[in-house]
């Protein structure tokens, strides 16, 4: 069973950029298809992006298309998220995510494993 850690949320002004940062630990890290997830009123949880288990197929959601994106670094146990263009409405905590479904969730209720999110705030 993967155990998920994210890191690199913080503060950022409207129009900047971070990075997360996922390790995974406890599985065959290359087998697993990964995600980003975050809360969404009206929702448990709001699907972000999912890549599959080699990065070769990668889904975004509608609201951060062009402005995210999704890698891995399976030599390494590592997902990352590059966020650019930041708005306020991106602030939420971000779970890393992980699936061994054959097909890459775009849904987030569909990703058996999460970690515990890093906070990510965007001021106007």
């Amino acid at each position: 069973q993967v155990q998920l850690v994210e890191s690199g949320g913080g503060l950022v002004q409207a129009g900047g950029s971070l990075r997360l940062s996922c390790a995974a630990s406890g599985g065959t890290f290359s087998t697993y298809a990964m995600g980003w997830v975050r809360p969404a009123p009206g929702k448990e949880r709001e699907f972000v992006v999912g890549t599959s288990a080699r990065g070769t197929t990668t889904y975004y959601g509608e609201s951060v298309k062009g402005r995210l994106t999704i890698s891995r670094d399976n030599a390494k146990n590592m997902v990352f998220l590059q966020m650019n263009s930041l708005n306020p409405e991106d602030t939420a905590v971000y779970f890393c995510a992980a699936s061994q479904r054959a097909l890459v969730p775009t849904t987030a209720r569909l990703y058996a494993y999460w970690g515990q999110g890093t906070q990510v705030t965007v001021s106007s």
